[in-house]
């Protein structure tokens, strides 16, 4: 990494809302959220593509489970006064 990149990331994380942990959390909670919120647009763009339309039925189901068990970790983390 160069100097000017080392000192543009120097003091990244110095101050944190909540543990690494429950940061990741909440972070992939995030991503995994607004991949529900496309996947319906993938399937209506794969019309006709019954293959491609089946993968994206599948990773849906998936990142809904996902969420599921992130909420959950989530809400075990807020119990345990972790945030």
């Amino acid at each position: 990494m160069s100097l000017t990149a080392e000192k543009q990331m120097e003091h990244i994380g110095e101050t944190k809302g909540c543990a690494d942990h429950d940061h990741d959390l909440v972070h992939e909670l995030n991503k995994r959220l607004d991949a529900l919120w496309r996947y319906d647009q993938y399937i209506a763009n794969a019309e006709g593509k019954s293959e491609l339309q089946g993968f994206w039925q599948e990773l849906k189901q998936q990142d809904q489970q996902n969420v599921g068990r992130l909420k959950q970790l989530v809400a075990a983390e807020i119990e345990n006064e972790c945030f």
